[in-house]
C-alpha cells in the first residue's frame, strides 16, 4: 500500500487498478487497515473510484472524519481532477458537459437520458484537451459530480469513448483503461488545513504516449 499522506484521521492512498475502493474483502480499507497493522481500524470510504481506475483516494480514519469529509463533498469544497485518454479529440477542446444519468442497476451501467424522473440524476464536469497523437487525446477532467461511471459515460455518450473502456468503449483497443484519479483536494476534517496531493499515472500506453 503506498500512503502518499497519512495522520490520525486521513489517509490518502495511491489505489491500484483493478482493487475495490468500498470495505469489502480485498477493498481498499482492508488494504490500508492490513498496512496500518490494525485490523480493526476505522477506515472509512468518503468518495468511490471506480475498480478498473486507478490513482489518489482519501480514506476517513474516524466516524467524524468521514462525516466532515462527506459534507465538503455534497457542498463541493471536495475537488477531484482525472486524467484520461479518449479515442478521438473533443470538440471544443474545453468545455463542460451536463447530462441526466441513469444508472441500469441490472446492466451495470450507466446512461445519458433526456427525460428527468426519480431514477435520473444530474452529472456535471468540466474538461480541457492537453494533447493528441495518433487518434487518442489526453483530457483533464474536473469532476463536479460523482455519478457511478460518470466520466466514462459521458465522454463516450458524445463519440469519444475511453482508451480501455470494455464497458462503454471498443471491446478490444489493446489497452487497460485509461482513467487516472490525478488530483484531490479537501480541507482537512480536523485541522482545518487546506490539503491537495497529485500523483502522476503510471508510464504505461497510452498514457506514456501523451505525457511527455
Amino acid at each position: 500500500m503506498e500512503f502518499v499522506y497519512l495522520d490520525r484521521r486521513v489517509a490518502v492512498c495511491v489505489k491500484p487498478a483493478g482493487v475495490l475502493s468500498t470495505d469489502e474483502p480485498g477493498g481498499m480499507p482492508e488494504l490500508v487497515r492490513r498496512a496500518l497493522g490494525d485490523e480493526q481500524a476505522c477506515v472509512r470510504t468518503v468518495h468511490r473510484l471506480d475498480r478498473v481506475a486507478g490513482g489518489l483516494m482519501v480514506f476517513a480514519r474516524s466516524t467524524r472524519a468521514a462525516s466532515e469529509l462527506s459534507r465538503q463533498m455534497r457542498e463541493g469544497q471536495f475537488r477531484k481532477e482525472y486524467l484520461i485518454v479518449v479515442h478521438g479529440r473533443p470538440d471544443p477542446e474545453r468545455g463542460v458537459m451536463e447530462d441526466l444519468l441513469r444508472r441500469d442497476r441490472g446492466a451495470r451501467r450507466t446512461f445519458v437520458t433526456g427525460t428527468p424522473d426519480k431514477d435520473t440524476r444530474p452529472a456535471r464536469l468540466e474538461y480541457a484537451c492537453l494533447d493528441s497523437r495518433e487518434g487518442l487525446t489526453l483530457v483533464s477532467v474536473k469532476l463536479c459530480t460523482g455519478r457511478t461511471h460518470q466520466i466514462r459515460c459521458q465522454f463516450a455518450s458524445r463519440g469519444w469513448p475511453l482508451a480501455g473502456d470494455r464497458k462503454y468503449g471498443f471491446p478490444e483497443d489493446g489497452y487497460d483503461i485509461a482513467l487516472w484519479s490525478h488530483k484531490l483536494a479537501f480541507i482537512h476534517p480536523e485541522t482545518g488545513e487546506n490539503m491537495s496531493f497529485m500523483r502522476e499515472p503510471p508510464d504505461v500506453y497510452p498514457f506514456s504516449l501523451l505525457l511527455l
